[in-house]
């Protein structure tokens, strides 16, 4: 302080701040009359100077910032503008698929439709038995009616969209499950073609633009230009067929009804539906421990209110699940919350054999159609057991890692097998060497309930996660399939069995919500559904809805007739229509 008393400064600070230094000798000048004013050290050079300097720093500041909040808007709009760019080329190569779809559909409908013309040119008795027998014959009902008996100047543009609005325009369905319909489109096209949907098909005079899709071929491989024009439509006969499959019903219809309720008598759960061979008779079992075998045509044709069984079978305990034999017409086997497996007469009305060797609950049973004798069955004891009939005792044991809910044999084969279990999987064996599962189906997030067989090569299941899924077991290439070729929503079902039954590609299954509902295999939203009377047939009121779940269903065989029960006994026979 001394020093700056005597205005000796650092010399530090004189060699490398001169002005600074000038600036601090001027306000330390030792007459205080000759030391700046207020007015004029906010008018001095030296404190302009910093002041600009330091608006120059602000002024900085802000366009740094500036530039910087331009720059974050630019990436912004660069990103926007590169997804919408990559979207619009996605969009495009759709359009150009579309088309291509479009006229190797029209050369189809083309043709055919000449042939309808020159068929038109000569009308004779031959002709139109022909016709109508075609009619009649056709599963494709909603294509349209006929075609034209005379050509007109009408251009096939102008045909095919008269057609669209004579189909998806009147379709309130159709229209409102578009979307699906569109995604279930683009998976057909994409995806891989299943073995069982291979089939040989008619040759249509096209030219040689009749096509095969690759296996596992994708929309973008689609997108490409193909080497050869036959690789192109194999998906359209699948598609084609589920979409006409869709649309051929429009509603299930109630044909009759059985109501089993009683006024003494609470416990009418109906636990399982059987056909026999010959969809003749069908069988009812559940937790009123009787097995009552109905005639389905005696009843369609019966007018009564009251429908009483042709035969009744009486059990020691509630019954899980009753199939019939497949080969032999008279016997029917049952299982039953206590463990035990029974082979039926029904024709005596007696119990052929009973095996107890489960320990627990047995869920499901099944017959083989490949060996009458053999008989399957899945407990709550954690195994499935397979059964000789001629020996009454088990010939096998697989042992499962939780409880088995359903099983199964693979249609025409008495060697492979497929089970549903507590852990949400589905195991397939091949019974000639039952250590291992030959693969494992895992998708589920819940118990899996029932497994039900396609054909050889696909499965559908059902879980109490509120979904089916379609399986492809030839597809598989590793022991474990974790992709369905489909997975079906719509119905409810999280806490208990709700029936699973398989015709034709229809797949009919129950609801915690008192309703049926039918998918098609091609497409995974419900196709017709019916909602059983909530109104108590004894008291006229209305039931707690709440407390009533569709139970069990079995289609008719291969046919549009599907029984339907639910859990307070009441039996419906339902048609499409």
């Amino acid at each position: 302080m001394s020093s700056l008393r005597h205005r000796v400064l650092p010399p530090q600070l004189l060699l490398n701040w001169p002005r600074e230094a000038s600036f601090c000798l001027l306000l330390l000048h030792p007459e205080p009359n000759r030391r700046p004013r207020i007015s004029e050290l906010l008018q001095s050079e030296f404190l302009r100077q910093l002041r600009q300097k330091s608006e120059e720093l602000e002024d900085g500041g802000e366009l740094r910032e500036r530039i910087e909040e331009q720059e974050l808007l630019l990436e912004f709009l660069s990103l926007i503008h590169e997804r919408k760019r990559e979207a619009a080329d996605k969009l495009q190569d759709v359009v150009s698929v579309l088309s291509s779809d479009i006229e190797e559909v029209r050369k189809h409908w083309t043709v055919l439709k000449e042939k309808g013309d020159i068929c038109a040119e000569f009308p004779s008795s031959e002709h139109v038995d022909f016709v109508g027998h075609s009619a009649k014959a056709g599963s494709r009902k909603r294509l349209r009616a006929g075609f034209p008996h005379q050509h007109t100047e009408q251009s096939d543009d102008e045909d095919m969209n008269d057609g669209k609005e004579n189909i998806f325009l009147k379709s309130s369905r159709l229209l409102k499950n578009f979307k699906k319909l569109e995604s279930a489109y683009f998976l057909a096209r994409s995806g891989p073609i299943n073995q069982s949907e291979r089939r040989v098909v008619e040759p249509l005079p096209v030219s040689s633009n009749s096509t095969v899709v690759t296996e596992r071929s994708s929309i973008n491989n689609f997108l490409m230009k193909e080497d050869h024009e036959e690789r192109r439509s194999g998906w359209i006969e699948p598609f084609l067929e589920g979409l006409c499959k869709y649309v051929a019903f429009s509603k299930l219809k109630v044909s009759a009804e059985i109501n089993q309720g009683g006024l003494l008598n609470s416990a009418n759960l109906v636990c399982s539906l059987s056909f026999d061979r010959d969809g003749e008779l069908f069988a009812a079992a559940g937790v009123n421990k009787r097995i009552k075998v109905f005639e389905c045509d005696a009843i369609l044709k019966d007018d009564r209110d009251i429908h009483y069984p042709v035969i009744e079978m009486a059990s020691s305990s509630k019954i899980c699940c009753v199939c019939w034999n497949t080969c032999i017409k008279r016997q029917i086997a049952s299982s039953n919350f206590e463990g035990v497996v029974q082979v039926w007469d029904v024709t005596r009305n007696d119990v052929l054999m009973e095996m107890r060797e489960h320990e627990k609950r047995v869920w499901s049973i099944d017959f083989s159609t490949a060996d009458l004798t053999m008989l399957a069955s899945g407990s709550d004891d954690g195994s499935v057991k397979l059964w000789s009939i001629n020996q009454g005792a088990s010939v096998a044991t697989i042992k499962a890692n939780a409880n088995v809910c359903c099983v199964q044999f693979a249609p025409d084969s008495g060697r492979s097998l497929a089970f549903g279990s507590a852990d949400c999987k589905i195991y397939y064996y091949d019974l000639r060497n039952s250590r291992f599962p030959l693969c494992t189906l895992i998708g589920h997030n819940k118990t899996v309930s029932y497994v039900k067989f396609v054909d050889s090569t696909n499965v559908v299941s059902s879980s109490t996660d509120s979904t089916l899924k379609l399986w492809d077991m030839s597809m598989s290439e590793s022991r474990v399939v974790d992709s369905p070729l489909r997975t079906f929503s719509g119905h409810t079902n999280v806490r208990n069995f709700v029936g699973l039954s398989i015709s034709n590609g229809y797949i009919a299954t129950g609801s915690e919500t008192n309703e049926v509902l039918v998918y098609h295999k091609a497409f995974p939203m419900p196709s017709l559904s019916y909602d059983f009377n909530s109104t108590d047939s004894l008291s006229g009121h209305d039931s707690d809805k709440t407390a009533q779940f569709a139970s069990s269903v079995c289609w008719r065989n291969q046919s549009s007739t599907l029984v339907a029960a639910n859990s307070t006994g009441n039996i419906k026979i339902l048609e499409m229509v």
